[in-house]
């Protein structure tokens, strides 16, 4: 992150004048100035020059891929023009919601015992060598610990891509040991890399290969595509419909029916085995209609689950 000797990041001076002008809607110049002179722990007191404010335009729209435009009448108002990008799941905006929330966090030093923070386990440390490879096509020898064997191995991979989720980091990449490679990319959990190191060849990346793509109609980080992207229809109770509506399970969710009782929700994706543990994890205040083979694989876990307690005195 760029460092200003006169206090405040650059990064964070890019987050304050999106912000501001984003929850403004429109903000002229001289209204822009007179908050961030307003606003002494980012200004430190000291107005801002339009020439550095239009450099800052130009460096916000590389950086996070915000165009902020001018109405170029009147008032001559900044606004947003893709302010849609900002509820977008793309890099720009992960990047802008993480360094606002740093931002926040930096500045509560006088109350940092009362912010309660979550444990990320998401292998962090490789992360940085994975991307640099990816830019480069660069081979990946790993050591790897999988849950589903015993011990460690190791062994080279062509890394495509990282993906957020779940709080925690995955990369897809395609391993050179013969029998997985035939089966394509593979996914990879950063917190069960147990060794990274970057070799000297490199690999060819396929041209028809897309990461949005390969994830099409997934619901999170199981990418099965033997699994159609098909319909599903859930029943929700009202109260925990209101969680469901305000954070969507997936990006194609749309409400198709609401009263005081409950709300019908509609999907469009692949409802593979991270889906299921989803519902399931709503218990009763949730219940498939659609499909049928669906609705009898979730009615068979809840019987599984029953047989384990039905026994207790």
């Amino acid at each position: 992150m760029i460092k200003n000797d006169r206090g405040p990041t650059l990064i964070a001076k890019y987050v304050w004048v999106i912000d501001t002008i984003y929850r403004a809607g429109k903000i002229s110049f001289k209204e822009l100035n007179r908050r961030w002179v307003g606003d002494e722990e980012i200004s430190q007191g000291k107005e801002l020059a339009k020439r550095t404010f239009d450099n800052w335009r130009y460096a916000i729209g590389d950086l996070f891929k915000l165009d902020i435009g001018n109405e170029n009448c009147g008032e001559y108002c900044y606004y947003i023009e893709n302010e849609e990008d900002i509820f977008n799941n793309g890099l720009g905006s992960w990047m802008l919601n993480t360094i606002s929330v740093s931002n926040v966090l930096t500045k509560s030093e006088s109350v940092k015992d009362r912010i309660l923070l979550e444990f990320v386990p998401s292998g962090q440390e490789y992360l940085q060598p994975i991307i640099e490879a990816m830019k480069d096509n660069k081979v990946l020898n790993m050591t790897y610990h999988s849950y589903n064997r015993d011990e460690e191995y190791s062994f080279d991979v062509h890394p495509y891509c990282v993906k957020l989720f779940r709080q925690r980091w995955y990369m897809v990449a395609l391993s050179e040991y013969a029998y997985n490679h035939q089966k394509g990319p593979w996914i990879y959990a950063l917190d069960r890399i147990q060794d990274l190191q970057e070799k000297e060849e490199s690999f060819e990346m396929p041209k028809d290969w897309d990461a949005e793509e390969y994830f099409e109609g997934c619901f999170g980080i199981i990418s099965d595509h033997r699994m159609e992207v098909q319909p599903v229809k859930l029943k929700v109770a009202a109260g925990q419909a209101n969680y469901i509506r305000d954070l969507a399970l997936h990006k194609s969710q749309q409400e198709r029916e609401r009263n005081e009782e409950y709300s019908i929700f509609k999907y469009y994706l692949r409802p593979s085995f991270d889906f299921q543990q989803e519902l399931l994890k709503n218990g009763a205040e949730m219940e498939v209609l659609e499909p049928l083979w669906l609705r009898k694989e979730i009615a068979d876990q809840t019987k599984r689950m029953w047989n384990h307690y039905k026994e207790d005195k």
